[in-house]
């Protein structure tokens, strides 16, 4: 039982957190701490180690609605802060190389994990998503591509240090050449007259700014919330199927993908200047507040005890191991079968297709029991799943 169980005290906690973080940030004899080590990497760890002590839980309906909410919402306000149209003067040199070097993290991110496959997990492939996510969009894309694919939380530490290491050692290397830039511009007859125009751009926009009144927040957070549930709802409906098997494209995605396409599309209308007073930093508080709740749904003392409990049982039992890992008791009481394993006409496409499982319906809120003992390898929302609780019970053996 955790200090902290009602959902509202637990994103008070979180909030805080997140607030503390930003403060002290800014105070000297910190400034050069967090030069080092970001922002991001506190407000990740430090509700994980908060869960870890007992004081959050790892479970709570806080987390749930931060996901569901807070990721649309940032995600609204930061498209329509996007200029599009100053993207489009960079011109097409520019372009290229930005479409290049997506492309080149697209084709990097499969050969890598094919590479090291044999070193990793079965659900790595989700890390590895969320991290070329990062690189090819930021931390807002990040957590977009991490929600769609269902990577689970306790993945988020290793993610986000690799995703600063990499950060701040190209940015090292970049300010190390920075002095040369003239001369390699002439070097190279770069033409430096878009980038130099939208400097000026951003120069003049930061002169425009002003402080957020109370008629600026009230739009932003009411405009916002409108959106994301708007979205959420959109997406739950019939017009926007789950796609594959596994899900590729689930309703999450859906969620996502409406609500970037709404703000970059209002990001052409007078709606962006609300980026003069704020409207990007109010979408980037609630990214973070979102990434607070990721971090403490991941226990690191529940984790580590259980797989050293199973990994005794696995030494003890060595003679019945077989029996320990082979699944063998029904999931539900009232057992009754709607799809089977093998070959079966695909519900999405209408073709035939291999289902790699079997599907056994039941009303809301039947129990559901782990058909073996085994370890939870993750307990989350994951796309078209649902609520996903798969259990690793050894020698290869997964239940969901």
């Amino acid at each position: 039982m955790s200090l902290l169980n009602d959902p509202m005290a637990i994103f008070a906690f979180l909030a805080m957190i997140v607030a503390f973080v930003f403060w002290i940030s800014e105070l000297p004899r910190f400034r050069k701490t967090f030069e080092v080590i970001p922002p991001v990497i506190y407000i990740y760890f430090l509700p994980m180690l908060a869960t870890t002590a007992g004081i959050t839980p790892a479970s709570s309906p806080a987390y749930d609605w931060m996901t569901r909410y807070l990721l649309l919402f940032a995600l609204l306000l930061l498209m329509i802060s996007i200029d599009l149209r100053s993207v489009a003067k960079l011109g097409p040199i520019a372009l290229f190389m930005v479409v290049a070097g997506t492309t080149g993290i697209v084709i990097g991110g499969p050969i890598s994990l094919m590479l090291f496959k044999g070193f990793l997990p079965a659900d790595a492939w989700t890390g590895f998503a969320a991290l070329s996510g990062s690189w090819i969009g930021g931390t807002a894309n990040m957590v977009a591509i991490a929600e769609s694919v269902g990577t689970p939380e306790s993945a988020f530490g290793p993610i986000i240090v690799v995703d600063t290491v990499v950060g701040y050692g190209w940015m090292g290397v970049l300010l190390v050449f920075a002095g040369s830039q003239a001369r390699f511009d002439r070097w190279n007859n770069a033409n430096n007259s878009a980038i130099e125009e939208t400097n000026k751009r951003l120069a003049e926009m930061d002169r425009e700014r002003h402080p957020t009144t109370l008629r600026d927040a009230a739009v932003m957070i009411g405009m916002g919330m409108a959106a994301s549930v708007g979205a959420h709802a959109l997406a739950q409906t019939d017009l926007f199927p789950a796609l594959g098997d596994p899900t590729i494209i689930s309703k999450t995605t859906w969620a996502i993908l409406i609500i970037v396409t709404g703000g970059l599309l209002l990001s052409f209308t007078p709606l962006r200047d609300y980026e003069k007073v704020g409207a990007s930093g109010l979408g980037y508080t609630a990214l973070y507040l979102l990434l607070a709740g990721i971090g403490a749904q991941a226990d690191l003392k529940a984790d580590a005890q259980f797989r050293t409990l199973f990994q005794s049982w696995k030494k003890l039992d060595t003679l019945q191991q077989g029996a320990i890992a082979i699944p063998s008791v029904q999931p539900v009481q009232k057992l009754q079968f709607t799809s089977n394993f093998g070959i079966r006409s695909d519900p999405f496409r209408g073709t035939a297709a291999m289902h790699a499982g079997i599907d056994l319906p039941g009303p809301i809120g039947t129990p559901v029991y782990a058909t073996a003992d085994g370890i939870v390898g993750r307990a989350q929302r994951a796309g078209g799943y649902g609520n996903l609780v798969e259990i690793k019970h050894g020698n290869g053996f997964v239940t969901r």
